[in-house]
């Protein structure tokens, strides 16, 4: 089977401003235009989760709206990590001390006080991946963290401890990556 790990096109939002969480929607241009590239490369009765921010459901629905048989199913846990407080703030007002306690316990803290943690990210994730094993080729509309979860999870890590141990790498908007996984 085949996963597309599909991130949601460009937020309309200035840049650096944190927005995990935060519900805004995506270049509703930029949307129509992956949707059309998914539509042509899809295989029949691919099945579809997406995450219920707006970025992602739009994307979602302007592709049923291309391929009817690409029904859609609303899935949370797909939802980018939950910052907290630092929700709809610029990166760079955030307090160093705050992003150094993230960094210094990456796995368990909670990021924005009230945010997620990054353990929670990963195990959110990785119970949805477990679920999608044995079926038919799914495609995840979602974002950038839970790309870099997922594939983590796909190679077999459940847990990391450490900054550094987090993919940089992810999708641009607007673009997917695709996994191959072993039927079980």
């Amino acid at each position: 089977m085949k996963l597309w790990l599909v991130r949601h096109a460009q937020p309309v939002l200035a840049s650096g401003v944190c927005y995990g969480r935060l519900d805004v929607a995506a270049d509703a241009a930029a949307t129509a235009q992956c949707a059309r590239a998914l539509a042509t490369l899809l295989p029949h009765a691919t099945r579809v989760l997406t995450s219920p921010l707006q970025r992602c459901e739009a994307l979602a629905h302007v592709l049923y709206g291309l391929r009817p048989d690409l029904a859609y199913m609303t899935e949370p846990r797909l939802q980018e990590m939950d910052f907290g407080l630092w929700e709809g703030r610029a990166w760079q007002e955030i307090p160093q001390a705050e992003l150094t306690a993230w960094t210094s316990d990456f796995a368990n803290y909670a990021v924005g006080h009230r945010g997620e943690s990054v353990m929670r990210v990963m195990a959110r994730v990785a119970a949805t991946f477990d679920e999608i094993q044995g079926t038919s080729d799914t495609l995840w509309i979602t974002h950038a963290g839970v790309i870099r979860a997922v594939e983590l999870v796909a190679r077999g890590v459940r847990q990391i401890a450490r900054a550094d141990q987090w993919p940089l790498d992810a999708p641009d908007y607007g673009q997917w990556r695709t996994l191959r996984l072993q039927l079980n």
